[in-house]
């Protein structure tokens, strides 16, 4: 790609409006998406800082799968809280709880440049970080494994006691934490 076709679908991505389920940025991750798109050779085509989510268990995308999601730490009650309202509706659909790592694509001007920032995001900490497209636009993302992904309702009846609903919440917890000193390493590493 010429140099002057990525600057002008660089300037086409960043002026359009959030597409994201939220509507907006996840707080956490704006300092390095700016930071990232202030640089002449990349720019974010999405980007996620973590979240914690109770979502409905099937293959297929689609609306209302998202029950529950935060992209930042929860409480033991807010789960409970969500959990009950999702018993108390009666759904026969099977829920599951996840906690989810930083993503973030990068479209990068050269496979050089695609090399440089894996380099810097794997020395961040981010060890599932990867090329994921050499098509027409070189593709970077930037993930980590800090992940919790299990069924917790089932048939309409809750899968887990309390006190194991209370360890997981501190784990995602820590995961999240996690995470968000790898987004601030990255951030802080790039020049």
């Amino acid at each position: 790609m010429e140099k002057s076709s990525f600057l002008q679908s660089k300037e086409a991505v960043l002026s359009r409006l959030d597409q994201s389920s939220i509507g907006e940025w996840d707080k956490k991750i704006i300092p390095l998406c700016n930071k990232i798109n202030s640089m002449e050779n990349y720019y974010t085509s999405s980007s996620c800082s973590g979240r914690i989510i109770l979502m409905v268990d099937q293959e297929k995308k689609g609306e209302g799968l998202f029950l529950f999601t935060t992209h930042d730490l929860v409480k033991f009650e807010k789960i409970k809280e969500e959990l009950n309202k999702i018993l108390e509706s009666k759904t026969k659909k099977d829920i599951k709880f996840k906690t989810e790592a930083p993503i973030v694509h990068i479209v990068c001007f050269s496979l050089q440049e695609a090399r440089k920032l894996y380099d810097l995001a794997k020395l961040a900490g981010f060890k599932k970080s990867g090329i994921i497209s050499f098509g027409r636009k070189i593709v970077l993302e930037i993930n980590s494994g800090e992940k919790i992904e299990f069924p917790i309702i089932k048939k309409g009846k809750l899968l887990v006691d309390e006190n194991f609903l209370k360890e997981i919440v501190l784990d995602s917890n820590k995961k999240m934490k996690k995470s968000w000193e790898k987004i601030a390493k990255l951030e802080k590493s790039l020049t």
